[in-house]
């Protein structure tokens, strides 16, 4: 399963946020955290109908708790941000991460603060994380572990 969480719409990618956040919910916890959290106030069948979209997507998926269904995420946040800005550098940055950077530095007007603490975080020593093979899916498939 390869997703393109540019595909995503805001709104979905609002839920999803929620659902990362959360690890679980409802239609009506994702709905109540959306509008305490983000401020985003959607009626429940708004929600009910996202929900089910990014189902349909196989983003999420659900379980029977009582009347209600409790969804899931079937992604690591973290692997939609490996996605998005893979694809984000590829299409916009010519495959450059240093011109990603070079523009988020500009665009957002870092404090002197803020760019000494990229410096230390860029020559930190890298993590253990095992580095996925460029053409490999960095999703896991449900019940994978």
């Amino acid at each position: 399963m390869v997703q393109d969480f540019t595909a995503l719409g805001e709104r979905e990618l609002d839920v999803m946020a929620v659902l990362w956040e959360l690890g679980s919910g409802t239609v009506a916890e994702v709905r109540a955290h959306l509008e305490a959290q983000q401020g985003v106030s959607l009626a429940y069948t708004t929600v009910l109908t996202i929900l089910r979209n990014l189902e349909g997507k196989q983003y999420v998926s659900r379980e029977e708790e009582g009347r209600a269904h409790r969804y899931f995420p079937r992604v690591a946040r973290q692997a939609a941000q490996r996605s998005a800005l893979s694809r984000l550098v590829s299409s916009l940055f010519g495959g450059s991460p240093e011109a990603l950077v070079a523009g988020l530095v500009e665009q957002e007007q870092l404090s002197a603060e803020e760019l000494a603490a990229l410096a230390r975080s860029l020559n930190a020593p890298p993590d253990r994380t095992p580095v996925r093979r460029r053409g490999t899916s960095p999703y896991r498939e449900e019940g994978d572990a």
